[in-house]
């Protein structure tokens, strides 16, 4: 056993620990909203970005074009999560391009509105393809490259309330980010040797484009139903998404971290307070 005084680090703890400046992240479905927030947040924080798009490249490069105003590196690459295995290569090539990676953010994602009776087996799929099997294969080749740099590292998967409660009309969502909380919390007791933290973090209602809320003000909406009384900012959920990706944050891991205005507090409130039967539709 390592003999130390009290609150000193062991220095083989300390080995596993990024170390020196911030180290190269890769933001998966950084075009835009939550994505974009957190590679801007991460640039400010010091660290060069590999930026991902799936529909728009100029989008990516209005992100990229925000990181290298902070004085950071950016990368831009074409990903497509329905194709998981090569969305993977995507973030090894990012980590190539950039000398590693040293920070994952899994923000892209797509949902459903489909009651599971009316959802087709492909429509299926390609939810659970996209916000978890691509998830995977990112977090899998981010991971083998932390580990072979031996410097440790942050991964951060974008789940979503609904990681732990369910939504009538998004089973295929509920599925797969139910199934991202729990790949999460396998990653962070299986990569915690290498000094790689493995969190989640779970956003309630965000004004984003995902949302439909595309430039829209989230202080100036009301959502009775939420304590908060609104929808979040995605500059909220990148706050916390670099807390996690800091060295302050270094003994957390696997954990799911609800950002959500108290919506997940709010279970049996609204359950008693619903007026209709609207909420059994979509």
């Amino acid at each position: 056993m390592t003999s130390t005084s009290p609150g000193t680090v062991p220095r083989d703890l300390r080995s596993a620990e990024p170390s020196g400046p911030p180290g190269p992240a890769v933001v998966t479905g950084s075009e835009s909203g939550i994505g974009r927030a957190v590679a801007v947040e991460l640039a400010r924080r010091g660290h060069d970005v590999g930026v991902t798009w799936f529909q728009s490249e100029a989008e990516g490069e209005a992100t990229a074009a925000e990181v290298r105003g902070l004085g950071r590196r950016a990368e831009v690459r074409h990903l497509d999560l329905r194709e998981p295995v090569a969305a993977g290569e995507v973030v090894a090539g990012l980590a190539e391009a950039l000398g590693g990676v040293e920070v994952l953010v899994n923000v892209a994602g797509t949902g459903t509105s489909t009651l599971l009776l009316d959802t087709s087996y492909e429509h299926w799929r390609e939810v659970l393809a996209t916000d978890l099997d691509g998830a995977f294969c990112c977090l899998q080749q981010a991971g083998r490259a932390m580990v072979a740099a031996g410097r440790g590292g942050r991964i951060v998967n974008i789940t979503s309330v609904h990681e732990h409660q369910p939504r009538v009309g998004a089973g295929a969502y509920c599925a797969a980010k139910g199934g991202l909380g729990m790949l999460t919390r396998t990653a962070a007791i299986e990569l915690a040797e290498h000094g790689i933290t493995v969190n989640a973090v779970a956003p309630g209602e965000i004004s984003t484009p995902m949302t439909g809320q595309t430039d829209v003000d989230p202080h100036t909406e009301s959502r009775p139903g939420v304590p908060l009384r609104r929808p979040g900012d995605a500059r909220e959920i990148a706050a916390v998404v670099g807390f996690l990706c800091s060295p302050e944050a270094s003994y957390v891991t696997g954990q799911s971290w609800a950002v959500d205005g108290g919506m997940l507090q709010m279970g049996p409130m609204a359950g008693s307070h619903l007026t209709s039967d609207d909420w059994r539709r979509p």
